[in-house]
Protein backbone atom coordinates (compact mmCIF):
# COMPACT_ATOMS: atom_id res chain seq x y z
CA UNK A 1 0.00 0.00 0.00
CA UNK A 2 2.69 2.20 0.73
CA UNK A 3 4.88 2.01 -2.59
CA UNK A 4 1.18 2.30 -4.25
CA UNK A 5 0.13 5.71 -2.39
CA UNK A 6 3.48 6.82 -3.05
CA UNK A 7 3.57 6.01 -6.51
CA UNK A 8 0.21 8.24 -6.90
CA UNK A 9 1.96 10.96 -5.25
CA UNK A 10 4.59 10.95 -7.48
CA UNK A 11 2.39 11.07 -10.87
CA UNK A 12 0.36 13.47 -9.60
CA UNK A 13 2.97 15.98 -8.70
CA UNK A 14 4.86 15.44 -11.89
CA UNK A 15 1.76 15.95 -13.85
CA UNK A 16 1.10 19.33 -11.97
CA UNK A 17 4.70 20.30 -12.57
CA UNK A 18 4.68 19.34 -16.25
CA UNK A 19 1.42 21.43 -16.69
CA UNK A 20 2.70 24.35 -14.63
CA UNK A 21 6.17 24.62 -15.68
CA UNK A 22 6.11 22.78 -19.61
CA UNK A 23 4.64 26.34 -20.78
CA UNK A 24 6.35 28.50 -19.42
CA UNK A 25 9.96 27.19 -20.68
CA UNK A 26 7.89 26.85 -24.16
CA UNK A 27 6.84 30.76 -24.12
CA UNK A 28 10.58 31.34 -22.89
CA UNK A 29 12.74 28.58 -24.60
CA UNK A 30 11.36 28.49 -28.09
CA UNK A 31 10.69 32.19 -29.27
CA UNK A 32 14.43 33.10 -27.71
CA UNK A 33 15.78 29.67 -28.62
CA UNK A 34 17.08 29.32 -24.81
CA UNK A 35 17.71 26.01 -24.23
CA UNK A 36 18.47 26.64 -20.57
CA UNK A 37 15.07 28.10 -20.19
CA UNK A 38 13.99 24.12 -21.31
CA UNK A 39 17.03 22.18 -19.70
CA UNK A 40 16.74 23.70 -15.93
CA UNK A 41 13.36 22.90 -15.59
CA UNK A 42 13.41 19.44 -17.38
CA UNK A 43 16.63 18.63 -15.12
CA UNK A 44 14.73 19.63 -12.02
CA UNK A 45 11.23 17.99 -12.87
CA UNK A 46 13.34 15.05 -13.44
CA UNK A 47 15.21 15.18 -10.39
CA UNK A 48 11.61 15.85 -8.33
CA UNK A 49 10.19 12.30 -10.23
CA UNK A 50 13.17 10.37 -9.22
CA UNK A 51 13.57 11.61 -5.39
CA UNK A 52 9.38 11.39 -4.92
CA UNK A 53 10.06 7.57 -5.97
CA UNK A 54 12.71 6.75 -4.28
CA UNK A 55 15.13 6.08 -7.17
CA UNK A 56 18.60 6.69 -6.16
CA UNK A 57 21.70 6.49 -8.45
CA UNK A 58 25.36 5.59 -8.14
CA UNK A 59 27.50 6.57 -11.03
CA UNK A 60 31.00 5.51 -11.61
CA UNK A 61 33.41 6.17 -14.30
CA UNK A 62 32.77 9.96 -15.83
CA UNK A 63 36.09 10.36 -16.35
CA UNK A 64 36.41 8.61 -19.13
CA UNK A 65 34.31 11.09 -20.62
CA UNK A 66 35.85 13.17 -22.96
CA UNK A 67 36.21 17.04 -21.36
CA UNK A 68 34.81 19.30 -24.23
CA UNK A 69 33.79 16.90 -26.73
CA UNK A 70 30.52 16.30 -28.19
CA UNK A 71 29.96 12.64 -27.86
CA UNK A 72 27.16 8.78 -27.97
CA UNK A 73 26.46 7.59 -24.98
CA UNK A 74 25.20 4.26 -25.76
CA UNK A 75 23.65 2.34 -23.02
CA UNK A 76 21.49 -0.66 -22.66
CA UNK A 77 18.27 -0.78 -21.35
CA UNK A 78 16.46 -2.66 -19.08
CA UNK A 79 13.57 -0.61 -17.08
CA UNK A 80 11.69 2.59 -17.67
CA UNK A 81 13.83 4.67 -15.26
CA UNK A 82 17.08 4.52 -17.29
CA UNK A 83 16.17 7.43 -19.28
CA UNK A 84 15.37 9.44 -16.23
CA UNK A 85 18.45 8.15 -14.22
CA UNK A 86 21.11 8.93 -17.35
CA UNK A 87 19.58 11.98 -18.06
CA UNK A 88 20.85 13.08 -14.77
CA UNK A 89 23.90 11.33 -14.50
CA UNK A 90 25.87 11.30 -17.57
CA UNK A 91 25.36 15.60 -18.86
CA UNK A 92 24.09 18.93 -17.97
CA UNK A 93 22.34 18.96 -21.76
CA UNK A 94 21.84 15.82 -22.88
CA UNK A 95 20.27 15.04 -25.74
CA UNK A 96 18.38 11.95 -26.83
CA UNK A 97 17.42 9.82 -29.98
CA UNK A 98 13.72 8.86 -29.36
CA UNK A 99 10.97 6.99 -30.35
CA UNK A 100 8.60 8.78 -32.84
CA UNK A 101 5.76 7.96 -30.56
CA UNK A 102 6.72 9.83 -27.69
CA UNK A 103 6.19 13.19 -29.53
CA UNK A 104 2.55 12.44 -28.32
CA UNK A 105 2.97 13.17 -24.86
CA UNK A 106 1.06 16.37 -23.75
CA UNK A 107 3.39 19.18 -23.47
CA UNK A 108 6.42 16.98 -22.70
CA UNK A 109 6.88 15.89 -26.56
CA UNK A 110 7.16 19.65 -27.27
CA UNK A 111 9.53 19.86 -24.96
CA UNK A 112 11.42 17.55 -26.00
CA UNK A 113 11.41 18.52 -29.52
CA UNK A 114 12.60 22.11 -28.59
CA UNK A 115 15.04 21.34 -26.35
CA UNK A 116 16.58 19.60 -29.88
CA UNK A 117 15.75 15.70 -28.79
CA UNK A 118 15.52 13.79 -32.13
CA UNK A 119 12.72 11.85 -32.93
CA UNK A 120 13.18 8.71 -35.02
CA UNK A 121 10.65 6.69 -36.84
CA UNK A 122 11.58 3.39 -37.26
CA UNK A 123 8.90 1.97 -39.38
CA UNK A 124 9.94 4.64 -42.16
CA UNK A 125 13.62 4.39 -44.05
CA UNK A 126 13.95 8.11 -45.16
CA UNK A 127 12.19 9.43 -42.23
CA UNK A 128 14.86 7.56 -40.09
CA UNK A 129 17.96 8.62 -42.22
CA UNK A 130 16.56 12.50 -42.14
CA UNK A 131 16.36 12.22 -38.29
CA UNK A 132 19.94 10.47 -38.29
CA UNK A 133 21.37 12.86 -40.49
CA UNK A 134 19.75 15.52 -37.91
CA UNK A 135 21.12 14.20 -35.23
CA UNK A 136 24.69 13.92 -36.78
CA UNK A 137 24.59 17.64 -37.36
CA UNK A 138 23.25 18.75 -33.96
CA UNK A 139 26.36 16.76 -32.85
CA UNK A 140 29.18 18.15 -34.84
CA UNK A 141 27.51 21.46 -33.34
CA UNK A 142 28.81 20.41 -30.11
CA UNK A 143 25.60 18.37 -28.75
CA UNK A 144 26.03 14.90 -27.12
CA UNK A 145 23.38 12.13 -27.25
CA UNK A 146 22.28 9.28 -25.53
CA UNK A 147 20.75 6.11 -27.26
CA UNK A 148 19.81 2.76 -26.48
CA UNK A 149 20.15 0.98 -29.37
CA UNK A 150 18.03 -2.16 -28.42
CA UNK A 151 15.43 -0.61 -29.25
CA UNK A 152 12.95 -1.17 -26.49
CA UNK A 153 13.59 -2.68 -22.59
CA UNK A 154 15.31 -6.06 -22.77
CA UNK A 155 13.16 -8.55 -20.42
CA UNK A 156 15.88 -10.24 -19.02
CA UNK A 157 19.65 -9.86 -18.73
CA UNK A 158 20.77 -10.51 -21.81
CA UNK A 159 20.77 -7.58 -24.37
CA UNK A 160 18.20 -7.96 -27.63
CA UNK A 161 20.43 -7.18 -31.08
CA UNK A 162 21.37 -3.45 -31.69
CA UNK A 163 19.93 -1.63 -33.84
CA UNK A 164 22.63 0.62 -36.67
CA UNK A 165 20.90 3.92 -36.46
CA UNK A 166 22.95 5.65 -33.17
CA UNK A 167 26.13 3.88 -34.54
CA UNK A 168 25.55 5.27 -38.14
CA UNK A 169 24.83 9.16 -36.37
CA UNK A 170 28.10 8.34 -34.27
CA UNK A 171 30.31 7.53 -37.92
CA UNK A 172 28.43 10.79 -40.03
CA UNK A 173 29.44 13.30 -36.77
CA UNK A 174 32.88 11.48 -36.22
CA UNK A 175 32.13 11.42 -32.33
CA UNK A 176 33.09 8.92 -29.70
CA UNK A 177 31.02 6.07 -28.42
CA UNK A 178 30.89 6.46 -25.14
CA UNK A 179 29.75 2.89 -23.95
CA UNK A 180 27.31 2.59 -20.58
CA UNK A 181 25.67 -0.29 -18.41
CA UNK A 182 22.78 0.48 -16.45
CA UNK A 183 21.20 -2.10 -13.79
CA UNK A 184 18.85 -2.45 -10.75
CA UNK A 185 16.00 -0.29 -12.57
CA UNK A 186 14.36 -3.18 -13.44
CA UNK A 187 13.34 -4.21 -9.67
CA UNK A 188 11.41 -0.71 -9.89
CA UNK A 189 8.51 -1.67 -11.20
CA UNK A 190 7.13 -4.93 -11.51
CA UNK A 191 5.72 -6.45 -15.43
CA UNK A 192 2.55 -5.13 -16.12
CA UNK A 193 2.34 -2.27 -12.88
CA UNK A 194 2.64 1.15 -13.14
CA UNK A 195 3.54 1.35 -9.39
CA UNK A 196 7.36 2.41 -8.26
CA UNK A 197 9.80 0.76 -5.64
CA UNK A 198 12.30 2.27 -3.96
CA UNK A 199 15.82 1.45 -5.39
CA UNK A 200 19.47 1.79 -6.58
CA UNK A 201 20.31 2.25 -10.08
CA UNK A 202 24.29 1.37 -10.88
CA UNK A 203 25.40 3.12 -13.64
CA UNK A 204 29.09 2.80 -15.15
CA UNK A 205 30.77 4.42 -17.57
CA UNK A 206 33.71 3.12 -19.92
CA UNK A 207 36.18 4.24 -21.91
CA UNK A 208 35.18 5.96 -25.40
CA UNK A 209 35.32 4.28 -28.70
CA UNK A 210 36.82 6.67 -31.33
CA UNK A 211 35.19 6.63 -34.78
CA UNK A 212 37.47 9.29 -36.41
CA UNK A 213 38.38 7.78 -39.71
CA UNK A 214 35.43 5.75 -39.98
CA UNK A 215 33.20 4.61 -42.68
CA UNK A 216 29.48 3.63 -42.76
CA UNK A 217 30.71 0.25 -44.12
CA UNK A 218 32.38 -0.43 -40.42
CA UNK A 219 29.26 -0.01 -38.95
CA UNK A 220 28.87 -3.78 -37.96
CA UNK A 221 32.21 -3.81 -36.64
CA UNK A 222 32.00 -0.71 -34.19
CA UNK A 223 28.49 -2.21 -33.31
CA UNK A 224 30.41 -5.43 -32.28
CA UNK A 225 33.46 -3.24 -30.36
CA UNK A 226 30.79 -1.31 -28.33
CA UNK A 227 28.23 -3.91 -27.45
CA UNK A 228 31.13 -6.16 -26.30
CA UNK A 229 32.61 -2.96 -23.60
CA UNK A 230 29.26 -2.77 -22.16
CA UNK A 231 29.21 -6.52 -21.58
CA UNK A 232 32.69 -5.75 -19.56
CA UNK A 233 31.10 -3.17 -18.03
CA UNK A 234 28.57 -5.38 -16.80
CA UNK A 235 30.62 -8.68 -16.06
CA UNK A 236 33.50 -6.44 -14.17
CA UNK A 237 32.04 -3.89 -11.55
CA UNK A 238 33.99 -1.76 -9.88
Amino acid sequence: MYFSLRSIFTYLLISLYVLVAGPIALAIGVPFKNKTALYVPGRIGVWLALTCAGIRRRVRGLEHVPPNRAVVFCSNHESNVDPPVLFLALHSRLHVLFKQELTKLPILGRVMVAGGFVPVERDKREASIASIDRAAGSIRAGNSFLIFPEGTRSRTAEMLPFKKGGFIMAIKAQAPIVPVYVSGGRAAMQKGSWFVRPVLVDVRVGKPVETAGMSIDQRDELIDVVRTRIEELRNNPQ
